[in-house]
């Protein structure tokens, strides 16, 4: 008998059929050889089942029936593919043997299996786990297969994720949209995606914007240029005092005071990983990210042009430094000829970390560039080849060479600060050709000034001053500015924001447990922005994401229902710190999935506890929510990827929805309560801990304080008043138990030391450390 080999999309199963069984005919569905069947899942052919297929008394939303918690899970063909699924059936009956040819990743491993689970297939399994589809990547391959239970923790590892997305999303979304009569959509990853724009559009309508001076002066010096200079002192809030320093130094004599010339090197930027390029093609062309992913999976499958696409990591292993040899002599002979001859190959080797690193490889490496010369591409997919192709050669080119001088000038006792990067060979930067590389900078915080005041000049000339000969101040000038407020996401900077996620957790070991997984994974992404869109919940403007009455509405409802987790990285942490342990075969899955179990009955009776919200704060009427509560025709997304019918069901429950109305309003209030302005609504975090006092803790802009304040109460947790600057989580665990999780604290030696903050009055607010001995 022949052996069936199961691939997860159609050009993937032909192109393989091209290699193992190049005379191999069928037809839409497979093609078969002498020794093999090929044939292909179109992505997933059998998911969970909807509620309604285990009783059909949830086809109508009703809280009475909540939670919905399946003893075992049952499964259900994909409707549009069910043909597909059918002869799949029919094949593996004429086989002994099957090969598992999706994807090589967590989603590819629950794909396969969901369809062997549905059929009942019961024939053994071999795994090809490759990273490209070139004929040489596809014979080693499959010269290399190994037993598919090899890889049995991982399969159990998706399919926990996938019953655990299940079991949230459709018991909190249903809890909410019964509670509030409107589609409301809960998911594990999306919904602290959406808190996160639910919190910059916060920052952004409470920052206010404080106007300040900066003086610069123009300096000349003989046999120089002569340089530019800023001010150097406490930020300028008079403008009076600032003009007095203008007319200070204007036309005065000085000195330089300190002259530092000191050499730098700036390497090539990390090889992309599909966040890296989705941030980037976002931030040069505009594309979305779920645009990028398709047109680099188009590069992938259809042209095999780069490699997979879908991953997390920025290197490459040792196997893959040869291939990348062929890849540079293969651009010698295209339109990247002059690059490529430039280039030095003996810069990318198995000793270059910067490159070469396997402990940093997990499934798949860093996105390369085949092997295969190109053909002509369309204009939007030769952008994004031509960006994967330039990061490549930019490896095989020397660093940028600089001298950074940095001159203190004085002139009638004022002092002006001179930044200069002059380049001194351009390295690997010749690659760029005009392209604005994107190169991580530090984010301003709100209040601080604009990035160019740092004032440092890039210059390709030679630089030079005297230090010890006199210089005069020619110009001085009054500049007025203002302090910024954040920045509105893009999907560029979400993308970003959820890739570091993990770093706003505040206890260390939840920290390094996510340094490397962030919100969803490299390959969903761009999947979970799409969702918030579908549903309502962001819209955009430009390529500004901009978030609706309703979003605020969703996180504002979940936090006050008493289920804030849903809303922090935190969940998603704990979650994806445990499926990789499943995945390594370190943790079982049963115990995972029986907690999630009794999260989902939390929420369900947290939110059955709420008031029901207000239609205006949805950004609809009453009346308006009456007339077309039984009409919603969007897709309800709840977490995993749930069918079109959820949306129906939805309505039926008294939901609707439309895309709401942008809204600036924040706060959630009963249906009964009188309306009021959003400026004026602030988020609860505690109740204040002093003693009889009965006033609730919120956010101020320096620091925590009561709502009783107008009344005499003076309890304050002060945000910078220790080591360690207090959070919102911080002050709301302070109020609560009387200390914060357990903090690294830096000691005067340099080293680091667990402990805690402590609440030590009630009275006041003051705060302490507890160092852990």
């Amino acid at each position: 008998m022949k052996t069936l080999i199961i691939a997860e999309k159609p050009d993937m199963g032909r192109t393989i059929a091209a290699v193992v069984e190049p005379g191999a005919r069928g037809s839409r569905a497979y093609l078969e050889g002498e020794r093999y069947i090929i044939t292909w899942a179109i992505g997933h052919l059998v998911g969970l089942a909807e509620p309604d297929r285990y009783d059909a008394r949830y086809k109508k939303w009703r809280a009475e029936d909540l939670p919905i918690i399946p003893e075992r899970f049952k499964l259900w063909p994909n409707p549009r593919t069910k043909e597909q699924l059918k002869t799949i059936g029919e094949l593996a009956g004429r086989c002994d043997r099957l090969v598992n040819a999706c994807d090589a990743g967590r989603e590819g491993q629950l794909i396969f299996h969901l369809i062997c689970r549905y059929l009942k297939l019961k024939q053994p399994a071999d795994r090809l786990w490759i990273s490209d589809l070139t004929p040489e990547t596809i014979r080693r391959g499959f010269d290399s297969l190994r037993s598919d239970t090899a890889y049995d923790p991982l399969t159990r590892a998706a399919r926990a994720r996938s019953e655990a997305d299940w079991l949230i999303g459709m018991n909190a979304s249903r809890a909410f949209t019964i509670k509030h009569r409107a589609l409301l959509s809960v998911g594990r990853v999306q919904t602290p995606v959406l808190a996160l724009l639910h919190e910059r559009h916060r920052e952004i309508e409470a920052f206010r914007s404080e106007t300040y001076y900066v003086v610069r002066a123009r300096f000349e010096q003989a046999e120089t240029d002569g340089y530019g200079g800023t001010w150097q002192g406490d930020r300028l809030t008079d403008p009076d005092k600032a003009q007095a320093i203008v007319d200070k130094v204007k036309g005065q004599s000085g000195e330089i005071v300190s002259y530092k010339v000191a050499p730098s090197r700036e390497y090539p930027y990390r090889l992309y990983d599909l966040t890296l390029l989705q941030r980037e093609a976002n931030g040069k062309y505009g594309y979305s990210a779920k645009k990028t992913l398709d047109l680099a999976q188009r590069l992938y499958e259809k042209h095999k042009v780069i490699s997979y696409p879908r991953t997390n990591s920025n290197y490459v292993t040792e196997e893959n430094v040869p291939d990348m040899a062929k890849t540079l002599r293969m651009l010698q002979h295209t339109d990247y000829a002059e690059l490529a001859n430039g280039a030095d190959p003996a810069r990318v080797h198995k000793g270059n970390k910067a490159v070469c690193n396997p402990a940093k490889v997990e499934d798949h490496h860093a996105i390369l560039p085949t092997p295969k010369k190109p053909p002509a591409l369309p204009p939007e997919e030769q952008k994004l080849y031509d960006m994967i192709v330039r990061r490549f050669l930019a490896h095989y080119y020397p660093p940028a060479l600089y001298d950074n001088h940095e001159v203190l000038t004085e002139v009638a006792g004022e002092r002006f600060k001179t930044k200069v990067k002059q380049q001194l060979d351009p390295g690997w930067k010749v690659v760029q050709s005009g392209m604005e590389a994107a190169k991580p900078q530090r984010k301003p915080k709100p209040g601080e000034t604009e990035p160019e005041e740092t004032e440092e000049e890039l210059v390709t000339a030679p630089f030079q001053v005297r230090k010890d000969e006199p210089v005069s101040c020619r110009e001085a000038e009054l500049l007025e500015k203002k302090t910024q407020p954040p920045k509105p996401y893009t999907e560029g900077t979400l993308l970003k924001a959820m890739e570091t996620a993990g770093k706003a957790i505040e206890d260390d070991e939840l920290k390094e447990a996510m340094k490397d997984t962030g919100l969803g994974t490299p390959a969903t992404r761009a999947a979970t922005i799409e969702r918030l869109k579908q549903v309502g919940y962001i819209e955009l403007s430009g390529k500004r994401l901009a978030i609706t009455a309703k979003g605020s509405a969703a996180v504002t409802l979940i936090r006050e229902a008493g289920v804030e987790l849903l809303t922090s990285p935190e969940m998603t942490g704990r979650w994806e710190q445990r499926l990789h342990q499943i995945s390594k075969g370190e943790a079982s899955d049963e115990p995972f999935i029986a907690k999630v179990k009794q999260f989902a009955a939390f929420i369900v009776d947290k939110a059955a506890a709420q008031r029901p919200a207000a239609a205006a704060v949805f950004g609809e009427s009453e009346g308006a929510r009456a007339g077309k509560g039984g009409k919603g025709k969007a897709r309800a997304l709840t977490g995993g990827k749930r069918a079109a019918g959820e949306a129906t069901r939805a309505a039926r429950a008294g939901g609707d929805a439309k895309v709401a109305a942008r809204s600036g309003k924040s706060g959630i209030r009963p249906a009964t309560a009188a309306p009021q302005r959003s400026d004026s609504v602030r988020q609860t975090l505690a109740p204040c801990p002093r003693p009889g006092c009965g006033g609730q803790l919120i956010e101020g802009r320096r620091g925590f304080g009561c709502t009783h304040y107008k009344q005499g109460c003076g309890f304050v947790i002060w945000k910078n008043a220790g080591p360690k600057t207090v959070s919102a989580t911080m002050a709301k665990a302070l109020a609560q138990k009387g200390e914060t999780s357990r903090l690294s604290f830096k000691q005067p030696d340099g080293s680091s030391q667990k402990g805690r903050l402590v609440l030590q009055s009630r009275n006041d607010g003051k705060v302490g450390v507890q160092l852990e001995r």
